[in-house]
């Protein structure tokens, strides 16, 4: 499923346009403002961004996503001038779409730059990270053997694998592990984090990104 993350300010608009694009299979999740986009964008597939939010410019978004992500970005925006088309792309915009659109349009233009995300010849290929899950016996096969592991356990690991080693935060692991946005008192997480550690030994690193959540990290292994 495609994790999108909707940036718009609002809640009308973002709720019924997340309703429709759940319709057609996708995984959405809200932002409501620059800041909050900014620590949440580090484990979707694609950002939407309205450009004009209340308390930064989409620009600035759009250049502080870039520092550490290539995530795709489209814009959702009614700026139509050609200078604020350039921008937009100069600042790190895949696409560009202007409002008002239908949703057979938008929906186009996502498919269209996924496919294009996916068709770059350069891209790195995705880390090695040297384990297999076992989904129906809920274990996790290392170079050291089988581990089981606790349902929740399981699916943890499953989510920071996922994220292919780039930061999860620790509100989209509660939401897909816990089913629950609420992180306020989120030391379940650290418990389970800390079993995992202990029971993936040197098979697979967990490394704690501060203030943003965490994340897998290929272990070095010597020639045999």
């Amino acid at each position: 499923m495609l994790r999108i993350l909707l940036v718009e300010d609002d809640q009308g608009v973002a709720e019924a346009l997340t309703q429709r694009l759940r319709r057609n299979g996708y995984g959405v999740r809200h932002a409501g403002t620059a800041e909050e986009a900014r620590e949440r964008h580090h484990d979707v597939d694609l950002v939407l961004l309205d450009m004009g939010l209340p308390d930064r410019d989409g620009l600035w978004l759009c250049q502080e996503i870039r520092r550490t992500s290539a995530v795709p970005i489209v814009a959702l925006t009614a700026r139509r001038t050609e200078s604020s088309v350039v921008a937009a792309l100069r600042a790190g915009v895949d696409d560009y779409v202007t409002k008002p659109y239908s949703l057979a349009v938008l929906l186009a233009r996502v498919e269209a730059v996924m496919r294009r995300a996916s068709a770059q010849p350069d891209a790195a290929p995705a880390p090695d990270f040297g384990v297999e899950l076992l989904a129906e016996s809920r274990e996790v096969r290392t170079t050291e053997g089988t581990v089981a592991l606790t349902a929740k356990e399981f699916d943890l690991l499953r989510a920071l694998l996922r994220g292919a080693g780039s930061p999860v935060t620790r509100a989209a692991l509660m939401e897909e592990v816990w089913d629950t946005t609420w992180v306020g008192a989120s030391r379940t997480l650290d418990v389970h984090v800390a079993s995992l550690r202990g029971k993936l030994g040197a098979s697979l690193a967990i490394e704690t990104v501060r203030g943003v959540g965490y994340r897998v990290v290929a272990v070095e292994r010597g020639a045999p």
